[in-house]
């Protein structure tokens, strides 16, 4: 394909993604391998979900203000901190466990602090792509970032779990060495990834994250799509949530659950190796309203049947057009957000789109207790598909064309 062609020869791209696609890969093992230690340790499953949350409230906590850094700062430079947080906290953890000495309160410490590292890294990655690669590679770009996180949620578990049997603190040693080696490439790219030039004296923190948040919600196709994508994280999720417990509830074996996350990874996988295709040749619109649909649509089969064959079929279908979907809009955000406030806009968007998800299990918690597996089941399905009319009915998000043509789109928005 000639976007893949031309990003193969974006030499500080490669350089970026590689050492990014390592980190994520072990940054997925731990997140596989924390619950799981922190259970061992303690036989409490409420400890056990409290220290994978506290991964998820770092992220959410550091987004904004890292934003705002991203678009003051040298964006490598927050990185290469970012990195060298993760390198030096798992490997804490490594040296604790050689040790014996790990606890659930050293774990659940770590966990905030690396999921603090993300949520500041994120921003200050979005920033650096737009600056080592072209408005139209766009596209191309973000579908490789969403295979890399597909084949990583694919990879991770897997080989955490195997490491995790080997000794339990090698998982943290590997992704220790996995932060080092981001680092390393980071080191390595040439792009001057700095923060553009600010006139005059610079506004204060807060002031700056407002005008980022006034950005994205002033623009009715930014406050749409926000607005679905927060229903969708927390009403899908919750249903997923749903899916697992009646699967388990069904007598299903943990390798079969396994292998229906496995189908969903390779759903994404190549969902995100046609996705360059998709977003030259479909309207980013349709292709929003197609995964509404979508999301919801190939699971109405789990309602009536909770089998591990049927979740593995759903979850693949799912994820086959989710990467075209997220790296079409997520490329179309990047290519009409001014490079002033691109860190504050990627921040801003992540920021609102995330804040419900720690709620999803919760709400499904709530609808097994109440209604049972399979009420629980189509309720959340119902909802889940009624969210989808929400960017149906939006013209400013319908409207919205090929890649080549948003320029002209952005102007009229």
């Amino acid at each position: 394909m000639p976007g893949y062609r031309s990003l193969a020869r974006n030499r500080d791209f490669t350089v970026l993604w590689v050492g990014e696609t390592i980190s994520t890969l072990g940054s997925r093992m731990s997140l596989f391998v924390f619950p799981l230690l922190t259970y061992s340790l303690t036989g409490s499953a409420v400890l056990a979900a409290t220290v994978e949350a506290a991964y998820l409230v770092g992220t959410v906590a550091a987004l904004l203000p890292a934003g705002v850094l991203a678009d003051r700062l040298h964006r490598r430079r927050l990185m290469l901190g970012a990195s060298a947080t993760g390198a030096v906290s798992y490997a804490s953890l490594a040296v604790a466990g050689a040790a014996g000495h790990l606890t659930p309160v050293h774990l659940a410490a770590v966990a905030l602090v690396v999921g603090v590292a993300s949520g500041v890294f994120g921003p200050a990655q979005v920033s650096a792509i737009r600056s080592v690669v072209s408005t139209e590679d766009l596209p191309t770009a973000l579908s490789q970032n969403e295979a890399r996180e597909h084949l990583a949620g694919l990879l991770g578990g897997p080989l955490g779990g195997v490491l995790f049997a080997v000794t339990r603190w090698l998982p943290f040693a590997v992704n220790a060495l996995t932060f080092a080696v981001s680092c390393l490439t980071l080191s390595r790219i040439r792009t001057d990834l700095s923060a553009p030039a600010h006139p005059g004296p610079r506004p204060r923190m807060v002031a700056e994250l407002g005008e980022g948040l006034r950005f994205v919600l002033a623009r009715p196709f930014f406050r749409v799509l926000l607005s679905w994508s927060a229903l969708v994280n927390l009403v899908l999720n919750a249903l997923l949530f749903v899916v697992v417990l009646r699967l388990v509830d069904e007598g299903a074996h943990p390798a079969e659950i396994g292998l229906v996350n496995a189908a969903a990874g390779v759903g994404g996988v190549l969902g995100a190796v046609a996705a360059p295709w998709l977003i030259a040749r479909v309207a980013t619109g349709r292709l929003t309203v197609a995964l509404a649909w979508t999301a919801g649509l190939p699971l109405v089969p789990l309602a009536f049947w909770a089998h591990p064959a049927v979740a593995a079929a759903a979850l693949f279908t799912v994820l086959l057009l989710l990467p075209a979907s997220n790296a079409g809009i997520a490329a179309y955000r990047i290519a009409v957000t001014p490079a002033s406030l691109q860190g504050r806009v990627d921040a801003s968007s992540t920021f609102l789109s995330m804040a419900v998800m720690p709620l999803a299990p919760l709400l499904g918690g709530l609808a097994l207790a109440h209604l049972g597996g399979r009420a629980a089941t189509v309720v959340l399905l119902v909802a889940l598909l009624g969210t989808a009319m929400v960017v149906t009915l939006s013209r400013e998000v319908r409207s919205v064309p090929v890649p080549r043509l948003w320029p002209a789109a952005a102007a009229q928005h």
